[in-house]
């Protein structure tokens, strides 16, 4: 047990965050915290690192465990390199390999057991704590972020701020803590190291606790779910797709178990009534009675924290079948990132996809004239109306409330219309008077969609519309985009969403575009196609590398003898040498010499034999 919360209770003021929870956190577990925003995941993760106090119940944590959580701006000094930065980490392992390194050399001329034992013993050490593979930890998962192996020797001060933070998230992997918190680790990540990522995490050689929202990544990467639902805690054993099977399992179950209950409670207090003021019966009755209060109440499913926006995308006009032709079409900013060719035609639905940096949301902003474009030729088709939802728009402030800003965009809707529309997605009562500036991500992307609905557009262009939106808000969003009649062009990370969502897609990768007409399975389908390919020429590389190895060997390997022949006669006429038959001392140093180049020719000819056999039997294929 590395974790472990007893009954445990967060409230502020008079508002419960969870309330008699129970969770515990196993060696090597991998274990997610799921459910609607607001519910106290990150709060949870607070009180594991004491930043938040139980209210009541209690908290018990392994001995001297070390936890690691990430944290913005951790670097001391920002002229530090990467380098330089990671190997912080591994002091301990540079101190000891600076040892063996002077103990190697003592060894080169003083041959004593106790010596040989010490360095042995901290060989040992070395070995078991990483020590020869720290270096290949460093490059493996700074590669893994995406960075290039020369950016190691970059100064940190180089960097963006989104590479800062990948820094900072490479640096708390590599320090391998018994226990891994982590709180929206795919946030801001390209596809490639999401999927590098959770690979990583599932292998973890640790504990990992994670909040997440990205249903393809908590399949990947968890083994344990605890879903916090109307301030409780429940757990399930499996990925995401086997606690969505349990989940929905349960709520029947549930419900079931509610509808007889409720029959029962029914049935008893028809009794009572019936018998209350009977003499007679005066005793059941009571009895009836306590029953009836000690009894566990099963809580109604249908009243369960499902509340989710429910939006009705629909078109003002059909338009032309073909929505968007795009030929040569080139954007970027000082130099093109990209090109494209490509003909959109109406009720296609399409992601964008590509690494951070290939230009997606910069083609999204070239399309609707945002940015110009550098080149090619675009062409919209008759009466297509667009409309754009922007990730970065979603995130924008002001001290407007969120119906002016609803009413000041469609002023021509009346008090009932407006209030209607935010109630779809779940701005109610005194919420509607919220200032944007205080609203949660998931609040403004909610208004923002809610405004994107009202225009009516029959050609939707999507930035990531599911940033900060938590799943139950993703799936309502699947769900309104489905039944939407129009055309959908949109960016995202989000592998649940695109296999709901579309029908094709569009990959940006080193300046050129590939369009895989049968969506997101026919894009891994041919990926896992070219990188079969690829591992057959590696696998064609080695055996050709292995075919001539021989060969080279062979070579090696004569002249290896004629050199130690040639030693050997030099050595043998030493004996005749009146400086060495004089001193009895010198000869047996000079014979064990002898002695050893004997050995090594002996073994220099068992290699030239296997070399040989290898050769003869290549020249019998051909």
């Amino acid at each position: 047990m590395l974790v472990q919360i007893n009954k445990g209770s967060v409230s502020f003021g008079t508002e419960d965050v969870f309330k008699d929870i129970d969770f515990l956190v196993n060696e090597n577990e991998k274990v997610a915290i799921i459910g609607k925003n607001g519910c106290g995941k990150s709060t949870l993760l607070k009180v594991i690192l004491g930043e938040v106090e139980l209210s009541s119940g209690e908290i018990f944590k392994a001995n001297n465990i070390q936890v690691g959580y990430l944290k913005q701006n951790a670097f001391t000094d920002e002229k530090h390199t990467a380098r330089e930065e990671f190997l912080e980490i591994y002091q301990d392992l540079i101190k000891m390999e600076k040892e063996l390194n002077s103990l190697a050399k003592e060894l080169e001329v003083d041959h004593d057991e106790k010596l040989i034992d010490r360095y042995a013993s901290l060989q040992s050490r070395f070995e078991y704590a990483g020590g020869y593979t720290y270096q290949s930890d460093i490059d493996s998962v700074f590669s893994g972020f995406g960075f290039d192996l020369n950016d190691l020797d970059r100064p940190l001060n180089s960097f963006s701020g989104g590479e800062k933070t990948k820094i900072s998230f490479a640096k708390l992997l590599l320090k391998k803590a018994d226990l891994l918190l982590l709180d929206e680790p795919t946030n801001h990540l390209d596809l490639k190291t999401i999927e590098w990522l959770e690979t990583y995490l599932a292998n973890y050689p640790k504990a990992i606790v994670l909040v997440s929202h990205d249903r393809a990544f908590l399949d990947k990467a968890v083994n344990i779910i605890y879903e916090i639902e109307y301030g409780h805690m429940t757990k399930y054993h499996g990925n995401y797709t086997k606690y969505a099977i349990d989940k929905k399992n349960n709520t029947e179950r549930q419900a079931q178990l509610y509808y007889h209950q409720q029959k029962d409670i029914k049935r008893l207090e028809d009794l009572i009534q019936k018998y209350r003021y009977k003499a007679t019966k005066a005793k059941m009755v009571q009895s009836k009675i306590k029953y009836l209060d000690r009894m566990e109440r099963i809580e109604d499913p249908k009243k369960a924290d499902t509340k989710t926006f429910k939006a009705h995308f629909k078109s003002r006009l059909k338009g032309g079948k073909s929505v968007l032709a795009l030929d040569h079409y080139r954007f970027g900013y000082d130099k093109p990132l990209g090109e494209v060719t490509l003909e959109i035609l109406r009720g296609q639905r399409i992601c964008i996809m590509g690494d951070n940096g290939t230009g997606k949301s910069t083609l999204l902003k070239t399309i609707i004239d945002e940015l110009p474009s550098l080149g090619g030729y675009k062409m919209f088709g008759h009466q297509i109306e667009v409309g754009y939802f922007d990730q970065t728009l979603a995130a924008l402030t002001s001290h407007k409330t969120v119906i002016d800003e609803l009413w000041d965009e469609y002023p021509e809707l009346d008090n009932y219309e407006i209030r209607s529309v935010l109630g779809a997605f779940l701005f109610s009562s005194d919420e509607v008077f919220k200032t944007l500036d205080v609203l949660s991500g998931g609040e403004r992307v909610r208004l923002a969609l809610a405004k994107l609905m009202l225009q009516e557009a029959n050609f939707l262009i999507l930035d990531e519309p599911t940033n900060h939106l938590d799943i139950p808000a993703k799936e309502a969003l699947e769900e309104a985009l489905k039944d939407y009649d129009g055309t959908i062009l949109f960016v995202s990370h989000d592998r649940y969403f695109i296999k709901n969502i579309a029908d094709s897609c569009l990959v940006l990768k080193d300046g050129s575009s590939t369009f895989y007409p049968d969506g997101y399975k026919d894009y891994i389908d041919q990926k896992v196609k070219v990188e079969k390919k690829e591992e057959k020429k590696e696998e064609k590389k080695e055996v050709v590398q292995e075919v001539k190895k021989p060969r080279l060997n062979l070579k090696k390997i004569e002249k290896e003898i004629d050199d130690l022949e040639n030693l050997l006669e030099e050595k043998r006429a030493l004996r005749f040498e009146e400086e060495y038959y004089q001193d009895a001392m010198k000869m047996q140093a000079l014979d064990e010499e002898i002695d050893d180049i004997h050995n090594m020719i002996a073994k220099a000819m068992e290699k030239w034999e296997e070399a040989m056999a290898i050769e003869e039997k290549k020249n019998k294929k051909k």
